[in-house]
């Protein structure tokens, strides 16, 4: 499939704010393309080389791309860093200067997807002495060969900034309307996607295989599942009527969702993020601990990796715990705040997939298999019938500077990607107030103003995720909390992200100063949630006419973006529409007599 026919679909998907029509364009485009091409095509759409897990990074900065663009166009850099001050986007600048640069050369666009992600590849790989001039020649080549409107997007691919808007889910749904006719099949495809994490895998396979492909999926070492998620309740009584009764209650941790591959015979291991970014490298002090501690062939641990002094028996913050996610001076920093993977569950198990299997059956062959004493620990945990023996236990928990509990249903399998009640999060109780904090997805910014003026940042606009239509919806805008560093950051980082118009899978009746990808989570603290004409979170939901959520006083706590969280990890419109309900609750129990 030529690149250029993949360039003309990303400026229909770049052109639309439906999300139907969005799956239409994303299902056309994959019906074309030959059956090998389907797996760079996804990659290339969610604008990657290759799933997180893989670790490639293209490496381009926007310097060397403007290099790439002056080299490949006859124009000056000087010209090309104007035009690009003028645009804000250097993918709409190679755009203008392949039509009207010196040279006027029109490329033939006669390359396929197949030559645009060999040369990306290429790109990653290079390094060393001479890198930089490699990957621009690299980089120019395919610009000067290419249309305008692919300069476009080979530029902008290149940068990690291709801000098409498609999701995980629609692609999904994109595949099933193109392999089935309709997007009845997509939960299908997710179940695969949640245990092999690589979305071009998936849909190769479907058009490979059809169904019965996908239908065979397995656990695979080394090709990380998808983390299950929890679901919130407010009170004891309410998790122990959700479980029938009786659950085991653990801590919840403050830190890193980390899951750890173990294969003896081959001596690796490999650790991944809660977003499945390998992070192998980052924690060496966990890869030895998995070979010494783990006693067995292969394994697959999910856990929690937090800083902890043992000297004092005290958890630090999440703060420093998250300094450990680092590039550079690991050694030094793990000296200084070594890590403890607190395990709470085992999801393979010598060649054999335990994701299936009872919660009790996970966790004793979690306890049997690894040693628990070292740097490997296991999650503490207590099993509870009666609501008091639950409330004392999340009592001690966050006396001990933990976030809360955790409960879990005794007899459910593990739920890869999801967030079900066989996990229930309580993280503290509601008086009337919104005590609890929520993650939000940043989808739009505001202009400074006043004091603000200088920083060019005065605000964001964030959503909640609503998982079952696969849009983000507003729930409130938030100017308190930032400090000068903060708003510098912010402005630097969300700008990167500025499109043209509303994206398509965010739901808004309000509107900001700039759009932006709902790509960046942050923690919100906020007083109470309340009703709002002018939100949309929760608005398909409440049955009450036109209104949603808002939340009173929000403000940022936490520092700023969460980069372990992807937006889809966010606080749902379904725990709003849930928190909402029991401060109603409690304000109407503390009113009485």
């Amino acid at each position: 499939m030529l690149f250029e026919e993949v360039a003309n679909y990303y400026d229909k998907l770049e052109s639309t704010s439906s999300r139907l029509t969005m799956i239409d364009v994303l299902t056309e485009m994959l019906l074309k393309a030959k059956k090998g091409e389907v797996r760079d095509i996804i990659y290339m759409t969610l604008g990657t080389p290759a799933p997180a897990f893989k670790g490639i990074d293209l490496g381009m900065a926007e310097k060397l791309a403007e290099e790439a663009i002056a080299t490949a166009t006859g124009e000056s850099r000087e010209s090309v860093d104007r035009s690009f001050k003028k645009t804000g986007d250097l993918g709409t600048s190679a755009e203008q200067m392949v039509s009207t640069g010196r040279l006027r050369r029109m490329g033939s666009g006669k390359f396929d997807v197949g030559d645009v992600m060999g040369t990306m590849l290429k790109i990653a790989g290079t390094s060393g002495p001479g890198s930089k001039d490699a990957k621009i020649k690299l980089l120019a080549n395919l610009i000067a060969a290419s249309r305008p409107v692919e300069a476009r997007y080979i530029v902008r691919f290149a940068l990690g900034e291709l801000r098409l808007g498609a999701g995980d889910a629609t692609i999904l749904e994109a595949l099933s309307q193109a392999a089935t006719g309709d997007r009845e099949f997509k939960d299908k495809l997710e179940e695969a996607y949640n245990i092999c994490s690589d979305l071009g895998l998936v849909g190769e396979t479907l058009m490979r295989e059809g169904k019965k492909g996908i239908e065979e999926f397995k656990v695979t070492l080394f090709e990380p599942i998808r983390p299950a998620l929890a679901e919130r309740l407010p009170t004891a009584e309410e998790i122990l009527a959700r479980m029938n009764g009786r659950c085991a209650v653990e801590s919840k941790y403050d830190g890193l969702r980390t899951q750890v591959h173990m294969d003896r015979a081959k001596k690796r291991v490999e650790i991944f993020s809660r977003r499945l970014e390998r992070v192998t490298d980052m924690f060496p002090e966990l890869t030895q601990a998995a070979l010494k501690e783990v006693h067995a062939d292969s394994a697959i641990l999910d856990g929690e990796a937090i800083a902890y002094d043992e000297a004092t028996n005290q958890f630090h913050p999440f703060q420093e715990t998250m300094q450990r996610k680092r590039k550079h001076g690991i050694e030094e920093k793990s000296e200084e705040l070594p890590l403890h993977l607190f395990a709470f569950d085992l999801l393979y198990l010598n060649g054999e997939s335990y994701l299936n299997r009872r919660y009790a059956e996970r966790r004793d062959e979690l306890e049997r298999v690894v040693k628990g004493d070292g740097t490997i620990r296991f999650s503490d945990r207590i099993i509870a019938e009666k609501p008091a023996a639950l409330d004392k236990y999340f009592d001690e928990a966050v006396e001990d500077g933990l976030e809360g509990i955790v409960a879990k249903d005794l007899g459910a399998p593990y739920i890869a990607g999801a967030r079900k009640f066989s996990w229930i999060k309580m993280k503290r109780s509601y008086k009337g107030e919104l005590e609890d904090t929520v993650d939000l997805v940043a989808v739009g910014y505001y202009r400074g103003k006043g004091i603000r003026t200088e920083f060019g940042f005065g605000g964001i606009l964030a959503a909640v995720y609503d998982d079952k239509r696969d849009m983000f919806e507003t729930i409130t805008r938030i100017g308190t909390g930032f400090t000068e560093g903060m708003m510098r950051t912010f402005k630097s980082t969300l700008e990167k992200t500025r499109v043209a118009k509303k994206p398509a899978r965010v739901d808004a009746l309000v509107e900001p100063d700039f759009w932006i990808e709902p790509r960046y989570v942050v923690t919100v603290k906020a007083d109470e949630i309340t009703k709002s004409p002018m939100h949309t979170a929760g608005r398909h939901r409440e049955g009450e006419g036109e209104v949603g959520y808002a939340l009173r006083f929000p403000r940022i706590v936490g520092g700023g973006i969460r980069e372990d969280k992807s937006p889809e990890d966010a606080t749902t419109a379904n725990e709003i529409e849930e928190m909402f309900k029991q401060q109603r609750k409690t304000k109407i129990s503390e009113a009485a007599p």
